[in-house]
């Protein structure tokens, strides 16, 4: 694998070639400024596959390498390496990320070998990525046939309770299931429906799907609070609250089961009567959830102006805050905040067991994330609830364990 190393300071550089030998990295090539590693990568005939840069170096520093680097579509491993704070390293890697490079993370100066090890144990599988052609977005007429031929179909991500590990619900996942294309996700078609006023169209036959299948859970068993994501665009029109009322009731699920997230994805042009839609939609029994808490336009206004009951933690400052101070600051801030008002707690982006665990540690309620389950179709909901029982029980006692280590 053709490696790339690029530090000011030479000792740190073979100290890192040497320890990448140790792990069998034979093709290493150093440089000691950002410049000269750029002309070398550009001019190479082979592909470099991994390279690590350090963050303070004279001339070009590493956030305009990063910067080149993007330009150059680079498509191997990423690794940034500085002495520097962590809010500024966790600052160059979410700006590299936006660049679309394939940050492998973050190791920090002296590199401990362990460290060096675990950050490349599951990366090199498949360091080198194809180029990602551009999603195909479409346009409003086939959307709205989509619509008429009823090819939008559900899947439903789980949420669980921390404490208890029992599923309370689910939330509601758009797709379209193209006759071409297959499967397409609503990156490709949610903004088509909100700039030609079909989303109205959308969320009702979202909604009425979701319904129906509450009911057949319910008649299974299953008693699951049903969540289905709404956009600012659906809140302009007053007589929402009754169409959800009568399609509750058309499905035979009681609106207390009937979750409404909505996410700020766009500002409403008529605050007052998106303010006056919300509140009836509490008075009548629905809940509503405020979704990707704190990357919103008005969130914190938004929680002063809305009775939510819910609010998501979104999985930005979910995902690896056990390891960083900055996003358990602001997860614990969220979480706090949401406690004093007396609402329900969901944290989004659960990715792994230390993220799980983190979240059994804080007394946050709810988790949802691919640690638990990816979406999937309401078809295979139940047979996955029997087998996650299985894990939490395994979960429980691994967390026993450490527990008892620790004591």
């Amino acid at each position: 694998m053709k490696t790339l190393l690029i530090d000011d300071d030479p000792f740190l550089l073979k100290l890192l070639k040497q320890q990448l030998a140790n792990l069998g990295f034979a093709e290493v090539i150093t440089h000691e400024h950002a410049k000269d590693a750029l002309v070398a990568l550009e001019a190479s005939t082979e592909p470099v596959e991994l390279i690590f840069c350090d963050l303070q170096m004279p001339e070009m520093d590493g956030v305009e390498f990063v910067r080149h680097l993007a330009r150059t579509h680079y498509a191997g491993g990423l690794v940034l390496v500085s002495g520097e704070d962590q809010r500024i390293l966790r600052t160059v890697e979410n700006l590299a990320k936006s660049h679309k490079l394939n940050v492998f993370g973050i190791l920090n100066k002296p590199v401990a070998p362990e460290q060096l090890k675990s950050i490349l144990a599951d990366k090199l599988s498949h360091t080198i990525r194809p180029p990602r052609p551009l999603p195909r977005l479409y346009g409003p007429d086939e959307l709205r046939q989509a619509i008429t031929n009823r090819q939008l179909v559900n899947h439903y991500q789980p949420k669980v309770a921390i404490d208890s590990g029992r599923v309370t619900g689910v939330e509601t996942l758009v797709r379209w299931l193209h006759p071409q294309d297959g499967l397409v996700f609503p990156d490709q078609f949610i903004a088509t429906a909100e700039e030609h006023g079909l989303i109205d169209d959308l969320t009702q036959a979202v909604l009425s799907n979701a319904l129906y299948q509450a009911r057949h859970w319910q008649e299974e068993g299953l008693m699951l609070h049903v969540a289905v994501n709404i956009s600012m665009v659906n809140l302009a029109s007053l007589d929402f609250p009754d169409l959800v009322v009568r399609a509750a009731a058309g499905a035979g699920v009681s609106p207390e089961n009937l979750i409404l997230e909505v996410t700020e994805s766009r500002l409403t042009n008529d605050p007052l009567a998106s303010l006056d839609i919300l509140s009836r939609l509490r008075l009548k029994g629905i809940s509503l959830s405020i979704d990707d808490f704190g990357t919103g336009h008005s969130s914190l206004k938004q929680l002063r102006d809305i009775p939510f009951d819910e609010l998501k933690i979104d999985q930005s400052f979910v995902h690896g805050a056990c390891r960083d101070a900055s996003l358990r600051a602001i997860f614990e801030a969220s979480l706090g905040m949401a406690k004093k008002m007396g609402m329900k707690t969901v944290a989004e982006g659960v990715e792994n067991q230390d993220d799980w665990h983190f979240l059994r540690a804080t007394g946050c309620d709810l988790a949802q994330g691919y640690f638990i389950a990816r979406p999937m179709p309401a078809e295979a909901l139940v047979d996955w609830v029997a087998e996650w029982e299985g894990r939490f029980f395994d979960l429980k006692v691994v967390s026993s364990s450490d527990m008892g280590a620790r004591h």
